[in-house]
């Protein structure tokens, strides 16, 4: 596991540099997945004060979408990666004291249990490898009764060169989540897209513990 770390910060040294400048043409629905889990807080009454987390939070995008969706909110952003945390503080210093960022990987003394009212992972499950399920079964751990976790990541490919490639870039494609996060969770919403005419499917998932 160690060794797999040190493998994703070592690719992100580099690719926080172009990340925000170039992920944009195939990391589909974040601002969706972002949209869908405030809302699913707010027709609950848990979004005023709601506590959130969004683990691998890269470069910050989401947080600032969070903190703008939700100005009450405490907000924390978990990431491996000293460069993109770099970039995800800058991203971030409007909101103040809301949002915190802590440099490590995301396991269950990450935050307190039945803690939080969401959970976020944005195209970043498909890169726990191993440590998927380990970090699904957290996540659960961390909500309170009724919260929320809300994931979009890659789905599938027909493609096996496609696999093999994105497997290169430390990203698992065999449809192996959305089957984990239902087991788990209450579902709320269950999407599965196609992109690229096909070439691979991505998921969007909203779950209740």
């Amino acid at each position: 596991m160690e060794c797999r770390a040190e493998s994703l910060k070592d690719y992100y040294r580099f690719h926080a540099r172009i990340y925000d400048a170039t992920r944009w043409s195939f990391l589909f629905d974040r601002d969706r997945l972002i949209d869908l889990a405030c809302h699913a807080l707010t027709a609950t009454g848990r979004a005023q004060g709601a506590r959130v987390a969004e683990v691998g939070c890269g470069t910050g995008r989401n947080l600032r979408a969070l903190a703008r969706s939700l100005p009450t909110a405490h907000i924390a952003g978990v990431d491996l990666c000293p460069p993109m945390l770099s970039r995800a503080k800058k991203a971030v210093a409007g909101a103040g004291e809301r949002v915190e960022l802590f440099c490590a990987a995301y396991g269950p003394g990450s935050f307190v249990a039945d803690s939080l009212d969401l959970v976020v992972f944005s195209y970043a499950l498909t890169m726990f490898n191993p440590g998927f399920d380990t970090a699904i079964e957290t996540a659960w751990g961390h909500l309170r009764p009724g919260g929320v976790v809300a994931v979009v990541d890659f789905h599938d490919s027909p493609r096996p060169w496609f696999r093999t490639w994105m497997g290169v870039n430390h990203v698992r494609l065999d449809g192996h989540l959305p089957p984990l996060l239902e087991a788990r969770f209450g579902t709320v919403r269950r999407e599965i897209t196609p992109a690229y005419g096909g070439l691979w499917r991505r998921f969007c998932y909203l779950g209740r513990k």
